[in-house]
């Protein structure tokens, strides 16, 4: 009798085990990703007509961390390729997160802390390599991306130069199809202290990179770190290879230090993919009006989110009200989109209903080309700048 109760034990406990890796990653995320579910805009006819005419660019997705088919629709999370194309987006942005210290906060975070994606790399069940390397983590992030574009050739296409991101515009047809897809990494601690790998990174597509996330790092300090430091020596050395090789430079979660280095040293547009301006929504780590103006002095744009860290209120009216005090600051053409989609974030609409910030910004009273540039225009110009070959670019 014994052993037969120890069979079944072992059973059970296989059993377990097996519902963990299952069922705990899609729970974790729905815990995490959240539609809050609030009030909406009614969209009218002349938002819907102006919305589908539009090219739209999002700077700033996480779903690559997640483990799901993003080809597939899905009941979890904001972001998936029918909901792109429901939601007429053009070009979206995919990042990769590789590092996240346990009990991320705002204020301070130790990068020693016990790392989140370790566990959540070995719940998804990923190759072992990337269980303990933010490097084989971020490597792995992109081949998922090209995984999906060549499962579903005819509706995303991973872009890595100037010519590719054309060829799919003007693929582009009535039915929104195909997306093209960008690869970033969000924070360089991912290099692991090592020169070589931003080329590898390159070589695997990656054609943006944030310089810091939520703690610092031997680049530069974060704005959620401890010591909030500007850039190191190694730090200004990647910003200058990034910039040669053709990869936009990411400010989004660098300390006002990193900030004002990286601004006085750049040659080429600089993007802050996903956040808020302090003007609107006072959370540490959006960006200060003189911020906004260097960012504006490189050709740059600042993508704003739909969380409550970057607007504060996530109504469709405070996104755009960020907008707006970005536009009156320094011109309509610094203004663009940076969702933060599925990046542990509650927003109020998925990106199947984007159109409600064509809505919100037409509400506002901004005319038709200045909806036409915040909704992708303007991304798409500093895109292309920040990716084409340093002479063209020049």
């Amino acid at each position: 009798m014994t052993g037969k109760i120890a069979k079944w034990l072992g059973v059970l406990l296989l059993l377990a085990v097996a519902g963990f890796f299952v069922f705990a990653p899609g729970m974790a995320e729905r815990d995490m990703n959240v539609i809050d579910g609030g009030p909406l805009l009614e969209i009218s006819d002349e938002a819907r007509e102006l919305h589908a005419s539009l090219t739209i660019v999002d700077l700033h997705s996480d779903t690559l961390l997640w483990k799901r088919d993003m080809t597939d629709r899905t009941d979890r999370g904001h972001m998936d390729l029918p909901r792109l194309i429901e939601g007429n987006v053009a070009l979206q942005v995919f990042s990769s997160v590789s590092k996240v210290p346990a009990g991320q906060n705002y204020e301070g975070n130790s990068a020693d802390a016990r790392d989140s994606i370790t566990l959540l790399s070995i719940g998804q069940l990923q190759p072992i390599s990337t269980w303990f390397s933010p490097y084989e983590r971020s490597s792995w992030h992109a081949s998922r991306l090209l995984r999906a574009a060549n499962a579903a050739p005819d509706a995303l296409h991973m872009v890595r130069s100037v010519e590719e991101i054309d060829a799919v515009l003007d693929a582009r047809n009535s039915t929104g199809r195909p997306i093209a897809a960008m690869f970033s990494v969000e924070g360089l601690h991912n290099l692991e202290g090592d020169a070589t790998n931003l080329q590898r990174l390159y070589d695997s597509g990656m054609r943006m990179a944030g310089i810091t996330h939520f703690f610092d790092n031997e680049l530069a300090g974060s704005m959620h770190g401890e010591e909030k430091g500007g850039l190191t020596g190694f730090g200004s050395e990647m910003v200058r290879e990034m910039e040669a090789l053709g990869i936009i430079v990411d400010i989004a979660h660098c300390s006002h230090q990193c900030v004002a280095d990286v601004l006085s040293m750049a040659r080429r547009p600089v993007i802050s993919s996903h956040g808020g301006v302090q003007a609107s929504c006072a959370e540490n780590r959006n960006l200060t009006d003189d911020e906004i103006r260097g960012v504006a002095a490189t050709g740059g744009v600042i993508g704003v989110g739909y969380f409550e860290g970057a607007v504060c209120d996530i109504s469709p009216a405070s996104i755009v009200a960020a907008m707006r005090h970005i536009t009156d600051l320094v011109g309509v053409q610094h203004v663009a989109l940076g969702s933060d989609y599925d990046g542990t974030v509650t927003v109020r609409f998925d990106t199947s209903q984007v159109v409600q910030v064509t809505q919100g910004l037409l509400d506002d009273g901004f005319n038709e080309a200045e909806i036409r540039a915040i909704m992708g225009l303007n991304a798409l110009r500093v895109i292309r700048a920040g990716i084409a070959p340093m002479e063209e670019a020049a």
